[in-house]
């Protein structure tokens, strides 16, 4: 069973956003990592970077399903080949802030003391990865959520990607915890709960008006949508005559 300690990042106490990833990784770069780097490794990032910001403003313009792979090719003046290069589908570009997020996420999880309530070993990872994200990285989070949340492609594809992360924690856990825990049923309940109140939380962030999306909003929305579920899990429904449920 696990039980209470700080998360080893404490707020104000995590380390400098960001640094390289090879190709295929979704973490990101901090501009000040990404000057120490050779020219070449510079001008891989730039490029993803430029895909990136140039898809999430294509789908926004134009729409996703009228915006072609030549346009995000062209746009950036880059080969389609070598846009296959960096993602595998016009959904994969439009999710990278999510799916870099997710990356980071996961290596904070993998560093954390796994003591205290599980919920609280979540939600202090999910405030941590927050905290590591680079400076340009929630400008293009809240494009790509207000995307997911008006793109019904967009929407299955960050479904199947939410559903693959959620296996590789219980992976991650499994390797970590005693294997009675890691096989415990709560486990998994704790983290369709965390799921369920980060997706209320980036909801309300991706529909705030535009000055408002920032990260510490979103963080003050985790906070919120965490303290609501012990009454979420308690809450009882009136029946007809006024008889409680």
């Amino acid at each position: 069973m696990i039980t209470t300690a700080e998360d080893r990042h404490p707020a104000g106490g995590s380390p400098p956003a960001g640094g390289h990833r090879p190709d295929g990784d979704h973490r990101p770069a901090g501009d000040d990592r990404l000057r120490e780097l050779p020219l070449r490794e510079r001008k891989r990032l730039r490029t993803r970077r430029a895909l990136v910001e140039t898809a999430l403003t294509r789908y926004a313009r134009d729409g996703f399903e009228r915006t072609t792979l030549d346009d995000l090719a062209d746009e950036v003046e880059v080969s389609k080949r070598t846009f296959f290069r960096y993602f595998a589908s016009k959904e994969d570009v439009a999710l990278a802030p999510e799916k870099e997020f997710w990356a980071v996420f996961l290596d904070v999880l993998g560093e954390a003391d796994l003591f205290g309530p599980l919920l609280g070993v979540f939600h202090r990872a999910l405030t941590g990865a927050l905290e590591r994200m680079d400076e340009d990285w929630e400008h293009q989070f809240a494009a790509s959520r207000r995307l997911v949340e008006n793109t019904p492609a967009l929407t299955a594809a960050s479904l199947q990607h939410c559903a693959e992360t959620s296996t590789d924690i219980l992976d991650l856990l499994a390797r970590r915890l005693p294997p009675l825990d890691a096989d415990d049923v709560r486990l998994r309940i704790a983290l369709e709960i965390t799921v369920a109140a980060w997706r209320c939380a980036l909801r309300d962030w991706a529909t705030a008006p535009a000055v408002t999306a920032d990260r510490p909003h979103l963080i003050a929305l985790t906070d919120r949508a965490f303290a609501a579920v012990p009454g979420a899990v308690g809450y009882t429904v009136s029946a007809p005559g006024g008889d409680t449920a």
